[in-house]
């Protein structure tokens, strides 16, 4: 299969896997960084996106770009014994799936890992996933094949979840949260990384340069997508976007 071409016009993070591996570089730091960054609020962030994955109706799931399992190892969590849904946790860095599974332990046996990258999800075949989800990696995707990959597996009738970065609707208060990530977010991830400087650039172009949650949910639904929506949260610094494929697909947009 043709490798996919990234688009920097779609990838807010002008960020490309294949020419930086910084994510393998800094994956035993990530969880540390993400602290630092967001002041422990991503916790929030997840622990919501996590209770709204569980409460949709599905049987088969794809987290993709999940990192170090955050969001999957959540949901698995509070599905306990349940043994009627699946989920694949997914990433494009090796090393960030390791960690997952080191942190599931016991729920490991409960998960399936794959090495994935979002752009091409080889080994998913078409129509085959109930819920997508994804977690604060749409800002270094191109938004455009990620988004072709997502309607692609999904059946039709499944569910997109994404929780990524968005805009305080407050012009002055967003102003001064890109200011607090402009100042603040060099010092942190200089000294969290040990002067990797590449990680924290790529984070904040791409908190910066993605699209405000209108702007994303438009694209969502450019894609095909229905019923697009979107939570903001802490009051607007990322917003959790739902959406559905359509059960039947027009002509015009069919895979």
């Amino acid at each position: 299969m043709a490798k996919p071409v990234i688009s920097s016009e779609v990838n807010a993070a002008s960020f490309d896997a294949a020419r930086d591996d910084v994510f393998n570089r800094i994956a035993s730091r990530y969880d540390l960084l993400s602290d630092l960054f967001s002041l422990c609020i991503h916790r929030l962030w997840k622990r919501r996106m996590a209770h709204r994955i569980f409460a949709l109706p599905w049987e088969r799931m794809l987290d993709v770009a999940a990192g170090t399992g955050d969001i999957a190892l959540r949901v698995a969590k509070k599905l306990g014994a349940e043994k009627q849904r699946n989920c694949i946790v997914s990433d494009i860095c090796p090393a960030m799936l390791d960690i997952a599974r080191r942190r599931a332990g016991r729920l490991a046996n409960a998960l399936e890992f794959q090495t994935l990258d979002a752009h091409c999800l080889t080994t998913i075949e078409t129509a085959s996933i109930d819920l997508y989800s994804m977690s604060l990696g749409m800002k270094i995707c191109d938004r455009k094949l990620a988004l072709a990959e997502a309607w692609r597996v999904l059946r039709p009738g499944g569910t997109f979840i994404c929780l990524e970065a968005s805009e305080i609707p407050i012009r002055f208060l967003h102003s001064a949260y890109l200011t607090y990530m402009r100042l603040c977010m060099p010092v942190v991830g200089w000294a969290a990384t040990g002067g990797d400087t590449s990680a924290y650039d790529y984070l904040l172009k791409g908190v910066r340069e993605f699209p405000g949650a209108d702007g994303f949910a438009d694209e969502i639904a450019a894609q095909g997508f229905i019923e697009v929506a979107y939570e903001r949260l802490s009051p607007g610094i990322v917003a959790i976007h739902f959406a559905r494929k359509p059960r039947a697909v027009p002509p015009m947009i069919r895979e």
